[in-house]
């Protein structure tokens, strides 16, 4: 049975699910129709549109992404590990730890400060140019620790946001039951940490996977690389509008996930 209140939230929200339809309806018209009027149109329609250069060239930049994707899968648990170790060492208290305190303060500093593209190219160019021998000068490798580096440093501080946010009182009563400060943290503060900052990590992750696309600057010839490739051979700019489009066919669900479970959180909260 519906009550009064029930009755008027529910009109409320296929109200403003009306006017937001209309509103899109109206800013998408706007666009298909006042775009095709610029002056320029036509050359932008033959230079980023075209479905013919869209059908020859998805299979290949589509397979291109598999590059992207195995980057991805192989830094993501390096990421998640030393992000926690970091996370853990900023929150250690006890004084003989303080140097690790101050190793974990000077990294996240450092790898935050520096923009990623700027830490590819030092990791990436820098150290295979001291003639390591093969495998070892890889770019994948060095391009896949720049990019370690760099996002493990804002999950070790999203971890320790969610380290510090469980309340001083569970720790004690896990102490005052017996529980060591390691166990403690184990068993106790851990679990709720992470599971509160599996939204914003997802955010990360998210990111991660469009960054990775900037390993094509030092060599690997990955998704952006090949769409560059094609836009030279083709002189059109339609390869680049596919890459878009296969990073959307990701990041998209990806996103609405993230979206989902911050909104799930916020629920459990209120």
């Amino acid at each position: 049975m519906v009550n009064r209140r029930q009755a008027y939230e529910a009109q409320q929200r296929r109200r403003s699910l009306s006017i937001a339809g209309i509103s899109t309806a109206l800013v998408l018209a706007a666009v298909v129709v006042l775009v095709p009027l610029a002056p320029g149109w036509p050359a932008v329609r033959a230079s980023f549109f075209d479905a013919s250069v869209f059908a020859e060239t998805f299979p290949t930049l589509l397979q291109a992404f598999m590059i992207d994707v195995m980057i991805f899968a192989w830094s993501v648990p390096l990421i998640l590990g030393l992000g926690l170790a970091i996370a853990l060492a900023r929150g250690a208290r006890a004084p003989a730890l303080f140097p690790l305190r101050i190793f974990g303060a000077v990294y996240v500093d450092v790898f935050r400060g520096v923009p990623v593209i700027l830490t590819i190219y030092l990791i990436g160019f820098g150290i295979p140019g001291l003639g390591l021998p093969r495998p070892w000068n890889s770019p994948y490798i060095w391009g896949t620790v720049a990019l370690v580096l760099t996002y493990s440093a804002y999950v070790a501080e999203v971890l320790r946001s969610g380290i510090e946010s469980v309340h001083a009182s569970q720790r004690n009563a896990a102490i005052c039951l017996g529980l060591s400060e390691r166990d403690t943290m184990r068993y106790v503060v851990l679990p709720q940490a992470i599971r509160r900052v599996v939204p914003a990590n997802m955010n990360m992750l998210v990111a991660l996977q469009k960054d990775v696309a900037l390993l094509s600057f030092i060599g690997p010839v990955e998704i952006l690389r090949q769409a560059g490739i094609y836009k030279s051979l083709l002189a059109n700019f339609t390869p680049y509008l596919v890459a878009a489009v296969i990073f959307l066919m990701v990041t998209v669900p990806a996103t609405r996930y993230a979206d989902y479970l911050l909104n799930r959180d916020r629920d459990a909260r209120s």
